[in-house]
């Protein structure tokens, strides 16, 4: 267990570096592959609530680390309109939020049906997105959301659930390495014996 959260760790790491080489698709209203957060949604499914916290808390901590120090109010490529005073951390609590929503599909997960976490993957992400813009209109004191922003949220959150199937077989392939058990068998076998009996 130990080693399958360090490799999460380092895997998240990478997603981040990665990230930095991924251009938004100007066809597609600006809308970007968001590795970090498809990492950690895809990951936050294998694990229990501890390690998915850390993970949020990391996810977070390393986003807001990445956008909201450098330029005032965050990344000027992301943010055309930067907010001048949103605040640090904000990005831990919405990531805790969207494991908490991988976390209640788990069992389902642990079966075998992980299509439902890539369906799910797509939802989160949308309301990471929309609820990071809601926080940013609130900390500006207007709300404006227009159909192109709507758009590139829709599109981005497409796009990243486009790529959800790859990072599970990664995951799935680090599990198996280090022995961590992602999908209980054994559920499917008692079941089959229900059935029979």
């Amino acid at each position: 267990m130990i080693r399958y959260t360090l490799s999460l760790l380092l895997l998240i790491l990478l997603a981040l570096v990665v990230q930095q080489f991924i251009p938004a698709l100007t066809g597609l209203f600006n809308s970007r592959l968001l590795l970090v957060t498809l990492v950690f949604l895809c990951a936050s499914v294998t694990v229990g609530p501890p390690v998915m916290l850390a993970l949020a808390f990391t996810c977070g901590f390393l986003w807001d680390a990445q956008n909201a120090l450098g330029p005032p109010g965050g990344d000027p490529t992301i943010y055309h309109s930067p907010a001048e005073s949103l605040r640090f951390g904000y990005s831990i609590v919405l990531y805790g939020v969207i494991g908490y929503l991988m976390q209640g599909i788990q069992p389902l997960f642990r079966e075998g049906k992980w299509q439902l976490s890539t369906f799910l993957a797509g939802i989160s992400v949308f309301i990471y997105l929309v609820a990071e813009y809601l926080i940013i209109n609130f900390v500006r004191g207007g709300f404006i959301f227009s159909r192109a922003t709507l758009l590139q949220i829709t599109f981005t959150s497409i796009l990243t659930t486009l790529f959800s199937p790859l990072v599970f077989w990664i995951l799935f392939q680090i599990a198996s390495r280090f022995g961590h058990e992602i999908r209980f068998e054994g559920l499917k076998k008692k079941r089959r014996r229900r059935a029979i009996a």
